[in-house]
């Protein structure tokens, strides 16, 4: 058996695993999705969800990854051989290709954080994005040219990861935790402080907390808590396997994933309240409604809260350079994380050196995020992002459970491997979440997203997701998601080294 690199200890291992699931998205996605579902009666389903799926999901493949001690594809291989391998090296080039595109807003983020002192964007932000900074081509399809605006950070944010992922597991993925997720609660913390002493701050908490109970009634609020915790806890990424693959063989499985489950909501939570109070303000210095004026995704990054800036009484550019910043350094924590699952893979399946896997595995992620960087980049974005985070994570999960529950049956060996080692001890509760609770709520998932975008039950005139093209759907969508299957087929097909073919019984250890 291969020695596997280790964490310097179990606060280092945790501190990595809560950056890869704080991501861009804690900061955007949650403080809408828990504003459309119900305001503070989405907690309810929220907190369900997170006890039933993903903390049970979280043990599972820290498990996982600590018994069969490799990269995903290695521990599904010595799980239940070439018939399990190919979901590890799903999970794996689904991350890839999540990485190629992840570059490039972290790459914006940072242009953002320098415009902050001056708040270049000036007053028009929406045209400022768009026509400033991304240039973007006026058809979806277009490629354009590169935009050197974009292209030169997107290269330095590509310098960061690499040289972090070539110092290894310890000296470079650990440490850049040690110093990025504190600094990241610090910095997010001191927006939140600020951004709650603004006039109208009260109005935007009370539009995010106040409940809407009869939401609870409506199952998609249920189903939008579920597939919430599921994106933004980074399971089925094979980025949780990857890590806990490092850890010593006497660590307490159940109490870390409950820690970095609690940790990732926490900081939502946080996020939530500074993202509002903010709308509040905006909401009250326009003279409108909260809701007239929230929005998701990059637009309330980009050209809601450079607005917000805007109007802001005092310290406009010290608040724009810590927002901007707690983007940049939560997208660069869960870049790495990403990053990690395909060099380990590349290590662990052809028996090659860290430095040739961070410089084949990075260096092709880079060339390939360059076509974000052209005019046409934003479109290409957003296509790819729906598609392998629907038809990739979503569908790694389901298959992931329904495997290991119903095929492989392999709970109760994870079961005995995880109480052996943890104080917190899983039984039937977690045995029935896994094998019966999360298959029925993913899989209704994927059926009402087939019947979206197969159907094409869309609000749009040709039913296509943002109403684009049936040919550019396929080409940027369809064929991206594909892409990671066939990947994993072909990958699985191919030899292991015979470092990896060790003759441990890993199901007896």
């Amino acid at each position: 058996m291969e020695q596997r690199s280790q964490w310097g200890t179990r606060a280092g291992f945790i501190l990595a695993a809560v950056g890869s699931a704080v991501g861009l998205g804690n900061i955007w996605r949650f403080p809408y999705v828990a504003y459309e579902n119900g305001g503070g009666a989405f907690f309810i389903p929220y907190l369900f969800a997170l006890l039933t799926a993903g903390i049970p999901i979280l043990i599972m493949e820290f498990t996982i990854g600590h018994k069969y001690r490799g990269s995903a594809p290695l521990s599904f291989f010595r799980m239940k051989g070439k018939g399990a391998e190919w979901i590890g090296w799903w999970g794996i080039f689904v991350s890839f290709v999540i990485s190629t595109y992840y570059a490039v807003i972290i790459a914006w983020a940072m242009k953002y954080t320098i415009y902050s002192f001056n708040m270049a964007w000036g007053d028009d932000t929406a045209g400022f994005l768009f026509g400033d900074v991304l240039k973007l081509a006026d058809t979806p399809g277009d490629v354009g040219g590169l935009v050197p605006g974009v292209f030169i950070p997107l290269l330095l944010v590509w310098a960061i990861a690499f040289i972090i992922l070539l110092a290894g597991v310890k000296r470079g993925i650990e440490l850049a935790n040690r110093i990025f997720i504190p600094t990241l609660v610090v910095v997010f913390l001191l927006v939140v402080i600020r951004a709650i002493t603004l006039d109208g701050a009260a109005l935007g908490l009370d539009a995010f907390f106040k409940p809407d109970l009869s939401k609870l009634a409506d199952a998609t609020v249920w189903v939008a808590a579920y597939g919430h915790i599921f994106f933004s806890l980074s399971i089925a990424f094979a980025i949780m396997i990857t890590y806990s693959s490092y850890l010593p063989k006497k660590s307490d499985i159940t109490n870390n994933a409950f820690i970095t489950g609690f940790a990732n909501s926490g900081f939502e939570l946080l996020a939530g309240i500074g993202v509002f109070a903010a709308l509040g303000f905006m909401a009250t210095q326009a003279g409108t409604s909260v809701s007239e004026v929230a929005s998701a995704g990059v637009g309330l990054a980009f050209v809601v809260f450079p607005k917000i800036i805007n109007e802001m009484p005092g310290m406009n550019g010290l608040f724009g350079f810590l927002f901007f910043l707690s983007l940049v350094l939560a997208g660069l924590t869960s870049l790495i994380s990403i990053c990690e699952t395909y060099i380990a893979g590349l290590s662990d399946k052809f028996n090659i050196s860290r430095r040739k896997s961070v410089g084949i595995g990075v260096g092709l992620a880079a060339f390939i995020s360059m076509l974000f960087a052209t005019n046409g980049g934003l479109y290409f974005l957003d296509a790819a992002d729906y598609f392998i985070n629907q038809f990739g994570v979503a569908a790694i999960g389901l298959v992931e459970v329904v495997m290991i529950a119903w095929v492989f049956k392999k709970l109760r060996v994870f079961e005995s491997h995880a109480n052996e080692i943890s104080d917190i001890r899983v039984g039937v509760f977690w045995k029935v979440c896994l094998s019966v609770i999360t298959p029925i709520v993913l899989g209704y998932m994927m059926l009402d997203l087939l019947r979206i975008n197969i159907f094409k039950l869309h609000d749009t005139a040709n039913g296509n997701y943002e109403g684009y093209s049936n040919a550019f759907i396929m080409s940027s969508g369809w064929m991206v998601a594909l892409f990671a299957i066939v990947m994993a087929i072909i990958f699985t097909a191919m030899k292991w080294n015979k470092k990896a073919l060790d003759s441990t019984d890993y199901d007896n250890r």
